[in-house]
């Protein structure tokens, strides 16, 4: 199976810079309405890490911070609860499915781990049913 042909390409996929602050990351999840999103590195373009909704949320009650707080706090702050691997456009689809089995998307990278876009489970179901993605 060949990943590409599943992939959501970077610039149709929405995503967060590691040097934003938790409130600009808060307020793109929010105005998408996403439970995970994608971490990249701005200057290298390289996939850092998923953040969960979940991750803010525990992060906010530890630290009991206001909304205005936030803004003076970095994202790197908060460590992800979970590791998302990212997967290359050669990593073999019993990887890819398991990895989908417990995510709603995996982030894919290139040779140097620079990301290219995900694969959505929803695109895998209709490429498994035969249905148009």
């Amino acid at each position: 199976m060949n990943v590409l042909f599943l992939l959501t390409p970077k610039k149709d996929v929405d995503y967060l810079y590691g040097d934003f602050t938790i409130r600009q990351a808060i307020e793109k999840m929010r105005e998408h309405r996403y439970t995970m999103i994608p971490v990249i590195d701005r200057k290298t373009g390289k996939y850092l890490y998923s953040m969960r909704e979940g991750d803010f949320f525990y992060y906010l009650m530890e630290k009991r911070l206001s909304f205005e707080d936030l803004e003076k706090h970095p994202l790197s702050a908060i460590l992800p609860s979970r590791s998302i691997r990212p997967v290359t456009i050669e990593c073999e689809s019993e990887e890819l499915y398991s990895t989908l089995a417990l995510q709603n998307y995996v982030p894919v990278v290139d040779d140097q781990g620079t990301f290219i876009g995900i694969v959505t489970r929803k695109a895998v179901m209709k490429d498994l049913l035969g249905t148009s993605k």
